[in-house]
């Protein structure tokens, strides 16, 4: 019946988006099967109706990052963006955000999975690579010239690398000048002007401990 149907896929939803967040926290290794099934408020049998293994949800949970309606707060239009901003500058604002340096459970797998990712299936590094893939892709449609992807894959790299650091560091300053220099080299590199800086304000946004 068509209500099976769109239960099954809701329920399905439900199990990757409960997992997204437990695997950004805590991994792969230290997420049971279990403990997903609880997140999402299911029972642990009802998991292999769904997928045939922990590695498959976990793929799945890594392209649950690409879908619309998956994508966490700090990823919404910024302030300061402006209606007439390329998508590419408003991704770059957000994810060099003190937003998404603090939401761990929705911050971006290329940041959270990426040693789960190396030690992974082949269908895991599948799934990564099409978040990698779509993240340049977004870059590069906004540059021009012969070099816009080899641009465009600076600035994920510029992207990544610079919150995996400040994600990593236990000093709230360092870990703000990271994003802080990553977002002015990365524009630079881009050729996209910043934002007037505000009395008292950083270009971004105010400082604000990690946590």
């Amino acid at each position: 019946m068509p209500y099976a149907k769109e239960h099954k896929a809701r329920t399905r939803t439900q199990i990757v988006a409960a997992a997204a967040k437990l695997f950004n926290r805590r991994g792969f290794d230290a997420v049971t099967i279990g403990e997903v099934m609880v997140q999402a408020g299911l029972t642990h049998g009802g998991f292999y109706r769904h997928f045939a293994s922990k590695d498959e949800l976990y793929a799945e949970a890594v392209r649950h990052f690409l879908r619309q309606e998956a994508y966490p707060r700090w990823q919404k239009r910024r302030r300061g963006g402006g209606a007439g901003s390329p998508l590419a500058r408003l991704v770059l604002d957000a994810y060099l955000s003190r937003g998404h340096l603090a939401d761990v459970a929705g911050s971006c797998p290329l940041i959270a999975l990426s040693s789960d990712a190396a030690r992974a299936s082949r269908a895991v590094k599948a799934a990564y690579r099409e978040v990698a893939e779509a993240m340049i892709d977004v870059f590069e449609t906004e540059l021009k010239g012969r070099a816009a992807r080899d641009h465009a894959m600076v600035l994920v790299a510029l992207c990544v690398g610079g919150m995996v650091l400040a994600r990593a560091l236990d000093d709230d300053e360092l870990s703000n000048d990271f994003l802080d220099v990553s977002r002015r080299h990365a524009l630079k590199a881009a050729g996209w002007r910043r934002q007037p800086r505000r009395a008292g304000r950083s270009a971004v946004e105010p400082r604000q401990a990690v946590r």
